[in-house]
């Protein structure tokens, strides 16, 4: 099952997470939450990993209306963006939220999931 879509970029990977960043907030998100997964993974196992960072992303008017239609919806929030590390390049990934209509039995949600479809491909096409 494909649940996102990608992309290879020639930037950093710093340069990535800021770029995604700084797109995401065109499209009204804001990043709730960062997880470098190299880093918890050093501490918490002492293992090495590649640069992969989980970016936690929300879009507040969309959120909320998304938790009005359907409240348990919070257990699939935020939409994630991952940014790793592949073959000298980065790869930036958005999470599809069409799947979360296709999961969520409520007619309600497709239109919302539309809409913030419609905004994680424009940052992704920005990068």
């Amino acid at each position: 099952m494909k649940y996102g879509f990608s992309k290879t970029t020639d930037y950093t990977f710093e340069e990535a997470i800021q770029k995604v960043t700084d797109e995401l907030k065109k499209e009204g998100f804001g990043v709730l939450t960062t997880i470098d997964v190299k880093d918890t993974l050093k501490k918490k196992l002492d293992v090495d990993f590649k640069k992969y960072t989980i970016l936690g992303a929300c879009n507040p008017p969309l959120a909320h209306q998304a938790l009005q239609a359907e409240e348990e919806l919070g257990l699939l929030l935020p939409c994630n963006v991952i940014v790793y590390e592949k073959e000298n390049k980065t790869v930036v990934s958005v999470f599809d939220p069409m799947i979360m209509a296709h999961i969520i039995d409520n007619p309600n949600m497709k239109s919302v999931a539309e809409e913030v479809k419609n905004r994680l491909e424009k940052v992704l096409e920005a990068v």
